[in-house]
């Protein structure tokens, strides 16, 4: 790396955001932020952009917008506000790198605008590949841009393909951790609190993808969005239980053979690879160590219990709008759990009731899947004002 890579960071102020400006901030010497972004958090955009003075923020609430613009003045950055302005600011010529940390479906369009202007792509969002895979794929391929998972798993499984692209996957095996609620049956879920949800076991993420781990739901949009980042069929991709999260993930070459990576749970060590690849940079981030760990187990995941995996499996193999319908739909259902509107196991209920009511396209354009997303969401809701 002998020029520094350009970063805009599409949700600076997020877990992934926050913990990408910590990767930069000890590789000053191969980083320098130029745009950072955010919903909400006006704060702590501000005193981001204090920190890292990137060429432009945007606060997307434009209820924010006089704070953040008042705030930065004196220190000539400049600020942006509004959904069109996100789209915009990836376009900007002195952007090396998108890191897409959006929640959910709203890093699609942004990273879509980020591909047609040939940005390189950091992928966190894994919604973008959920929604619309075949078509995001197709534009990178077209514009020659290349995908760089930060997923902890797709990482691994990106890892273990280093110096392997020309030999053919067998199969992936995605770990989860299963979770708060790994061996729970469904009466006992049936009574889980949203402050029991919060708490998982190995990570530290945002509200909205640790109710997604404990519902599983994470697992089975990590598993559609495997498919499109590394080309492979339905059938070729497995789901083990790994309660350590110590083995990120695996791939089992046509040889039988299984290459996995291991690592202590530290979201930086996938941020760092995907910013720098090809190459590795030194960290000082705390080494796993075996002895620590004398027993790493693995079990089959609770299809039945946890339904929203076999939802996510059942969309994936349906392929055409359903992975957006599953998405739009879990999105409402989480935030309804999250407001204590419906309970733990409802979520799954109300995406199943989604899925059936919409309708199906084999073949859909951006605009079909715009439609999509927004139908999903106000059916989904009606559903939940019916059981309230």
């Amino acid at each position: 790396m002998s020029e520094k890579k350009r970063i805009a960071i599409l949700g600076s102020t997020g877990s992934i955001g926050t913990q990408t400006l910590e990767v930069i901030k000890n590789h000053l010497d191969k980083f320098e932020v130029e745009v950072l972004t955010a919903q909400n958090n006006a704060d702590l955009l501000i005193a981001q952009a204090r920190e890292f003075l990137p060429n432009c923020v945007v606060i997307v609430n434009e209820d924010h917008y006089p704070k953040v613009k008042e705030a930065l003045l004196p220190i000539n950055i400049k600020v942006y506000t509004g959904e069109k302005a996100l789209n915009q600011v990836v376009e900007m010529d002195t952007i090396d790198v998108v890191l897409t940390a959006l929640v959910g479906y709203s890093g699609l369009i942004p990273t879509i605008h980020a591909i047609k202007s040939g940005k390189q792509i950091a992928l966190a969002n894994k919604e973008t590949l959920v929604v619309a895979g075949e078509m995001i794929t197709k534009l990178a391929k077209e514009y020659a841009v290349n995908i760089y998972p930060v997923d902890s798993e797709h990482s691994a499984i990106f890892q273990c393909l280093v110096g392997e692209f020309h030999n053919p996957i067998e199969k992936i095996i995605l770990t989860a951790s299963g979770g708060p609620f790994r061996g729970k049956d469904r009466k006992f879920l049936e009574t889980v609190t949203k402050a029991q949800a919060l708490k998982h076991p190995n990570w530290d993420m945002g509200a909205k993808i640790t109710i997604d781990s404990a519902s599983m739901m994470n697992k089975g949009l990590e598993v559609i969005e495997a498919k499109w980042l590394f080309g492979l069929r339905s059938e070729q991709i497995e789901v083990i239980v790994h309660p350590q999260s110590i083995v990120h993930s695996l791939i089992q070459f046509e040889d039988g053979s299984i290459k996995a990576q291991l690592g202590l749970p530290d979201m930086r060590i996938p941020i760092q690879f995907a910013l720098s690849y090809p190459e590795r940079l030194k960290a000082d981030f705390p080494r796993f160590n075996f002895a620590q760990y004398p027993n790493l187990t693995f079990e089959q995941p609770d299809f039945e219990t946890f339904q929203n995996l076999q939802l996510a499996f059942d969309a994936m193999e349906k392929g055409g709008n359903a992975p957006c319908i599953l998405n739009a739909a879990n999105e409402i259902a989480v935030a309804a759990f999250l407001r204590e509107e419906v309970g733990f196991l409802e979520m799954s209920d109300l995406i199943a009731e989604t899925m059936v009511k919409m309708d199906f396209i084999p073949k859909p354009s951006l605009e079909d899947f715009i439609e999509t997303d927004k139908m999903s969401r106000i059916i989904t809701q009606k559903f939940i004002k019916s059981k309230v």
